[in-house]
Parts: C-alpha cells; sequence; structure tokens
C-alpha cells in the first residue's frame, strides 16, 4: 500500500469512526429528551361555582424544578371572569406534574359562553420539549337556575310508578339532603367491628352515634346453602342481616344492600381469581335470558324478593332499601365485570332484573343504584353500560384505588365525583360514594394523618360536590376503616363526623315521610 494512501484510508477511518461517535452522543442527547403537554381537566366551567383546571405534566419527572412559560388567551378575561393566573408554572422536582387552577368569579351577568385558552411556549429546560398537546381550552357557561325536586314531584322520577310513599320519601330526602349535605354510613356497622368487639357500632364507640346508612349483602342470604331451616348457618345469617335492617330503619336510617352473587355453576364463588376459564367466560351470559342458567338467576331474584317483601318496621311500613346489584362492574375482579359481558349484555340483564324484581314479584320497596368502581375520567365512560334512567336512582361510584394516591388521587376522586354530581343533577338522579375506605391494620399499614377530616372530607365535597351519602367498608377484626377510641386517628375522624354538612343517626331527618 503507499504510504499516501495510507494516511488516507487512516484519515477516513477516522472520521467514521468520530461521526459514529457524534452520532451515538446525539441519539443520547434525544432520548434523554422529556415531552411537556398540556390538558384541561374539564371541558366546562360554569357561573357560579364550578370550578375547572388544567394539568401541565411532563413524560418523565426531573431531579430539578422546570418553569413552563405560557400565553394566556380567550374572551374570558383573566383576573375578571377567573382568579388571576400568572404566565409561567413550575412543576416541582421529582413529580410529574402540576395545576392551574381556574376558579370562576361570578358577576351575575347574563353572558355568551366564554373562553379561557393556554399555550405552552417554552421551558426553563434543555432536555425538556415541546410535546403534541401545547394548546387547551374551558368553556364558561352560566349554569342554568337548579331544578329543585318537590315533594308532589318525587313519585314521578324514581325507577318505580308503584313505589311505597316511604320509598318515595327516601328519594327525595337523599336528593335534598344532597343540597347541602351526606349522610355518613357503613358496610355491617351492626354486626362486623374490630377485634371483634361486638356490641355498638364502632362508630357509635367512637362519636356517641351510629352511622346514618347501614350498609348489608344478600350473599349469605342467596347461598346455594341456604335451605332456610333454623339450624342453618345461612339461614341465621339471613335473619341477623334483616334484624339490623329493621333496627336501622326503626332507628330512622338508611339501608342499603349490594350482593356478591356466587357464580351460578357451582355457586362457590364471585372473585375471577378463583374461578376456572370456563365459568369466567360463561358466568355472565348464562343468567341472561337465553341463558342455561337463566332459571337459576331468577330463582336468586325470587329470595331477594321475597326477604325484601318481610322487611318490615315497628311502624308496619315495608322498610324501604337501595339495592345495587353488579357493583364495580368496570373491573374484571368480579364475573359480571367488563371483561365478561358487552355492554348491552349487562345493560339485558340489568333491566331485566329490575323489571323482574319490581313487576313480576311485585318489590314496591326498593331504590336501584347504578355503582361503578374508579376506571372512568369522563362522562362517556362512566356510562358505557348505563341502562338508562328508567331503571336507576342513584349514581354511585366505588372507589379506594385513588385515596392511596396521594393529592393527584384525591384530586381523581374529586373529578369523578363531580361528574357523578353533574349527571345526577341533569337527571334528577341522587350521586353517592357507594363505598370507600383506607384499610388501616395496625401494625402493618399505618393511618394517614389528617385522611378523614381532609383528604377524604375535602375530596367529597369541593368543586360542588353533591352527594346523598357515603359508605365506609366494614371493620373487621384485624382492620378497620372507622378507627375506634383507642386508636390514633380517632379525633380525626370525629373531626369529619363533626363538619357541619355530614350526618350521622342522630342528625338525619324524617326519611320516610314526605313533608307537606
Amino acid at each position: 500500500m503507499k504510504k499516501g494512501f495510507k494516511h488516507i484510508v487512516l484519515l477516513f477511518v477516522i472520521l467514521v469512526m468520530g461521526c459514529s461517535k457524534d452520532a451515538s452522543i446525539e441519539e443520547e442527547v434525544i432520548e434523554k429528551k422529556i415531552f411537556i403537554t398540556i390538558t384541561s381537566n374539564t371541558s366546562n366551567a360554569s357561573e357560579p361555582q364550578t370550578h375547572s383546571s388544567f394539568t401541565i405534566r411532563l413524560s418523565e419527572s426531573l431531579d430539578t424544578d422546570v418553569t413552563v412559560f405560557y400565553t394566556v388567551e380567550g374572551n374570558a378575561t383573566n383576573g375578571l371572569d377567573y382568579n388571576e393566573i400568572p404566565e409561567k408554572a413550575t412543576i416541582a422536582t421529582n413529580t410529574l406534574s402540576t395545576e392551574i387552577p381556574i376558579t370562576i368569579i361570578n358577576d351575575s351577568e347574563s353572558e355568551e359562553i366564554e373562553t379561557v385558552k393556554i399555550t405552552l411556549d417554552r421551558v426553563d429546560s434543555e432536555i425538556v420539549k415541546l410535546g403534541t398537546l401545547i394548546t387547551a381550552s374551558i368553556n364558561i357557561t352560566n349554569e342554568a337556575e337548579e331544578f329543585l325536586l318537590s315533594p308532589s314531584e318525587a313519585r314521578f322520577y324514581v325507577v318505580n310508578p308503584n313505589a311505597t310513599p316511604e320509598t318515595i320519601a327516601l328519594f327525595y330526602h337523599l336528593n335534598k339532603i344532597a343540597r347541602t349535605s351526606f349522610i355518613i354510613g357503613q358496610q355491617d356497622a351492626f354486626s362486623s367491628f374490630f377485634d371483634d368487639a361486638s356490641g355498638i357500632s364502632d362508630m357509635k364507640k367512637t362519636t356517641g352515634n351510629d352511622p346514618g346508612l347501614l350498609g348489608s349483602d344478600f350473599m349469605f342470604i342467596t347461598d346455594d346453602m341456604n335451605n332456610e331451616t333454623s339450624g342453618n348457618w345461612f339461614y341465621n345469617q339471613e335473619q341477623t342481616i334483616k334484624s339490623n335492617a329493621i333496627e336501622a330503619y326503626n332507628k330512622g336510617m338508611v339501608n342499603t344492600f349490594l350482593w356478591h352473587m356466587r357464580e351460578p355453576y357451582e355457586g362457590d364463588h364471585f372473585y375471577t381469581s378463583n374461578m376456572t376459564d370456563f365459568q369466567k367466560t360463561n358466568a355472565f351470559k348464562s343468567i341472561l335470558p337465553s341463558g342455561e342458567n337463566h332459571a337459576y338467576y331468577k330463582s336468586k331474584l325470587d329470595k331477594i324478593a321475597k326477604v325484601c317483601n318481610s322487611l318490615i318496621g315497628n311502624d308496619g311500613k315495608l322498610i324501604p332499601i337501595i339495592f345495587r346489584p353488579f357493583h364495580e362492574f368496570d373491573g374484571n375482579w368480579f364475573w359480571w365485570g367488563k371483561d365478561y359481558c358487552t355492554p348491552q349484555e349487562f345493560i339485558d340483564l340489568w333491566r331485566f332484573t329490575v323489571n323482574y324484581l319490581k313487576n313480576t314479584k311485585g318489590v314496591n320497596n326498593m331504590l336501584f343504584a347504578y355503582a361503578s368502581d374508579r376506571n372512568f375520567n369522563t362522562d362517556a365512560e362512566y356510562l358505557e353500560r348505563y341502562p338508562g334512567d328508567n331503571y336507576v336512582d342513584i349514581l354511585g361510584m366505588d372507589n379506594y384505588g385513588d385515596f392511596n394516591q396521594g393529592d393527584m388521587g384525591l384530586t381523581q376522586v374529586n373529578a369523578k365525583l363531580k361528574i357523578l354530581t353533574s349527571l345526577a343533577k341533569q337527571k334528577v338522579k341522587i350521586a353517592a360514594l357507594t363505598e370507600s375506605c383506607f384499610f388501616v391494620t395496625p401494625g402493618t399499614n399505618e393511618p394517614i394523618a389528617d385522611f378523614y377530616s381532609k383528604n377524604l372530607y375535602n375530596s367529597i365535597t369541593e368543586n360542588d360536590v353533591k352527594l346523598g351519602y357515603m359508605m365506609f367498608w366494614s371493620n373487621i377484626k384485624e382492620s378497620y376503616c372507622v378507627p375506634t377510641p383507642s386508636h390514633s386517628n380517632a379525633n380525626d375522624f370525629i373531626l369529619f363526623a363533626n363538619k357541619p354538612n355530614t350526618l350521622l343517626q342522630n342528625e338525619l331527618p324524617s326519611l320516610y315521610k314526605l313533608p307537606n
């Protein structure tokens, strides 16, 4: 090889290696780029007090603060139509997002729709780049005057036109309570206790008063092994559940029943984790009107009807109950969950269930609660399996997981309950947090400071959320949702229960009589 040619080849290799190295460095820099976006948390806000917010979010958190600058536009005036917001925001170290609240100012004037629009301009970080969503907007409207349900109108809005006067009265009072207050309830409050300390309810041990609502379950009542004989364990459970429901009614409380129905093939389980693939795939479809287990399903509804028609209070009246079938249907842990039936199949069975109970079996002391879990963020997602206004009295949500997610989780709880509140207002229904809890297991899972009086209370009242009731899950021997007096968070629960708009049993109005 000639010397000159050798030098040329060597130079070429060096250049290639250098270029390759530079390209690798460039790719590394590109990989480190993080994107920032903005979204509106609701598309609408309204006067006088329905607020909203924007969320600015990073695709990956950083170990330093990130400041983003943006332009505020729209025909809504910053500082006049909503509380003034600056033209920059900071995402704190090791966090993913920050909120820009849009707090509406009521100017008492009827106006066209106004808009606030935010466009991201630049970021004070070389590795943070603007993403594809850099503009978001919120419309501000004038909220229509709220419809206030009157006692004489209540019977036109319940699902069952033949509902008893007491059931209609309960619907009316829950609707009215939701405007200013909410009832605090607990599942199995008269039969399940922390450390098995039976007697009065754990809530009464702590606050001096029973909950305003008692939760019960049709599970043991409809069990295949309930042979309705006095020595039968399941039948004895049925008698206890009925006795507790009667006690609650006689105290002026609300009764609500859910149903952990066992799958129809073996009658053993309701959690899909304990079921065979065949059972999971076929259980729900088999109890549809055309299914092989439909007659079995009707026999279980017959049992529910029998029990409901036997619940008589000291006043000689049928006791109204709220029935919450197929709860948490947007999850997949129950065999009636979204993975095991189509939306239309769910709707068909719900409608059959309501019609069979009220029309065929003559159950006239029942309100019907449609309750998802937390797996929705829009009206459309919540209503995907909604059977229609003629089949639902109460719009509910069960939510445990969001309460374990810090401030962002609490914001999500509030936003979801706001969806329920708005839908309930539109449809003349009642919104409710139908199940919730932060489970405390002493020595393992410790209390969260101010959980009841701040975290829970704020998330279910802020942003004009209006609920008829909320219900804690059961206390059991090892864990509690409601603390007893010896627990460190008992005072926090007392603060929650003593809020001016929370109602325990002693604070309830006469729920089963319509005002004149």
